[in-house]
C-alpha cells in the first residue's frame, strides 16, 4: 500500500512517498480504507521533532487525524461494520478521564503511524464512527480540533445559554468553539485581523466581531459588550501575545481554555489579577473517546458542518499541506483528500 512518510531526517520537506505492505485484521481489529486527513499545528512541531522523544522515530506517518470506511474486521469486533465511516481517535488508548502519561505513547501521527497511509488496521476500541450526515473529508476535521473545542466549552467550561464566549482567530479549534458555543446558546465575540475573515465569522453566527489589528486592545471591546463584566469564557490559542488581554477580557471566576501557543510560549503575566478575580486557567488537550462519542451525537443533531477550508491537498501533497498551516491563510480546517 501506499503510505506517505517523514523519512531520513525530520521536516515536512523529508515527507516522501512510500510502499508499505497491506495489513490484516486480527481479532477485536479493524481495517480502514482511509480517504481523508486534517492538518494540526501539532503535526507541524511534529514533522519537526519539536516533541522530542514523543514525536517518534522515523521513518513516521503523519497526521493524527483522518476518517475513512470499514472494509473487513476480526473475529469478536462489535463497534463497527463493514461500510462504515470511522475516525481513528487521537490517543489509541484514551477512551475516558483526564489524559494519563501512558496515553502519550499511543497517541497517532507520533509517536504511533498517523492516518496518511492507505489502509490501517486499529483496535476497535480506537475507533470513533463519524456523524451520519458528514463526508469522509467532513468527518477528518473531528479528532482534534473539534474534540479540543468540545472539552474547552462543554466537559470543562461548562458553557451554557446566555454565556459569553471570545474565540481568537479563524483555526479549526477557533471556529468549532463558535459552533458549539451557539448550539449551547451562547454569544460569541471573535476577532480576527482580516475583515474578509469577520465577516465569514458573521455567517457562522458570531455575534461580536473585532479586528484586532485595527482594535489591538480588544480586550476592551470585550468589557463593552459586556456591560463591563468580561467574558465568561476565552478560547486562548494565540499563548505569548494573547494571554494578558484574554486575563483583561474574562469576567470575574471566569475561566481562560489554554489551548495554543500561536505567538509564543513563554509570557511575562502579572498574576495579581487571576488571583485576586479568581480566574481559572485551564489548559486542554484533545479529549478522551467518550468525549468524541458525546460530540458526535451532539453534532448529530444539529447537522453541524465542520469548517473546512477551500484549500484542499491531494494525497501526495500533505508536505505542502503541513507548510501552509503556520502561513494563517486558512480558514478552518486544511484537509487532505486521498
Amino acid at each position: 500500500m501506499k503510505v506517505m512518510q517523514i523519512q531520513d531526517e525530520w521536516g515536512p520537506e523529508h515527507i516522501r512517498l512510500a510502499e508499505r505492505p497491506s495489513p490484516e485484521p486480527g481479532p477485536g481489529e479493524v481495517l480502514i480504507r482511509m480517504e481523508a486527513g486534517s492538518v494540526n499545528y501539532r503535526d507541524v512541531i511534529v514533522s519537526r521533532r519539536g516533541y522530542g522523544r514523543r514525536s517518534g522515530a522515523l521513518p513516521l506517518v503523519p497526521l493524527s487525524d483522518g476518517a475513512g470506511r470499514v472494509v473487513a474486521v476480526g473475529a469478536s469486533v462489535t463497534r463497527a461494520a463493514v461500510g462504515d465511516l470511522v475516525c481513528p481517535i487521537f490517543g489509541q488508548t484514551w477512551l475516558n478521564g483526564p489524559i494519563r502519561e501512558e496515553h502519550w505513547a499511543e497517541v497517532l501521527g507520533g509517536p504511533r503511524d498517523g492516518v496518511m497511509q492507505e489502509y490501517m488496521v486499529l483496535r476497535q476500541e480506537g475507533v470513533v464512527r463519524a456523524p451520519r450526515h458528514m463526508t469522509a473529508l467532513e468527518a477528518a476535521t473531528l479528532p482534534c480540533a473539534a474534540v479540543t473545542a468540545w472539552n474547552a466549552l462543554v466537559a470543562q467550561g461548562g458553557v451554557k445559554a446566555g454565556d459569553v464566549v471570545l474565540v481568537q482567530g479563524t483555526g479549526g479549534v477557533s471556529l468549532f468553539a463558535l459552533l458549539f458555543a451557539k448550539m449551547h446558546g451562547a454569544r460569541v465575540l471573535a476577532t480576527s485581523s482580516s475583515d474578509a475573515k469577520l465577516e465569514r465569522l458573521k455567517t457562522m453566527g458570531a455575534d461580536h466581531l473585532v479586528n484586532y489589528r485595527n482594535t489591538p486592545e480588544w480586550h476592551k471591546v470585550a468589557r463593552e459588550v459586556t456591560g463591563g463584566l468580561g467574558v465568561d469564557l476565552v478560547v486562548e490559542v494565540g499563548g505569548a501575545g494573547t494571554i494578558e488581554s484574554s486575563v483583561r477580557a474574562v469576567r470575574c471566576s471566569g475561566t481562560i481554555a489554554l489551548i495554543g501557543v500561536l505567538s509564543g510560549v513563554a509570557a511575562s503575566l502579572a498574576l495579581g489579577p487571576v488571583v485576586t478575580q479568581n480566574i481559572r486557567m485551564q489548559g486542554v488537550t484533545v479529549g478522551s473517546r467518550e468525549l468524541f462519542e458525546d460530540m458526535v451525537r451532539a453534532m448529530e443533531l444539529w447537522r453541524t458542518a465542520p469548517p473546512v477550508d477551500d484549500s484542499v491537498f491531494a494525497f501526495e501533497q500533505v508536505g505542502e499541506a503541513i507548510t501552509a498551516l503556520p502561513a494563517g491563510r486558512h480558514f478552518g480546517k486544511v484537509c487532505v483528500r486521498f
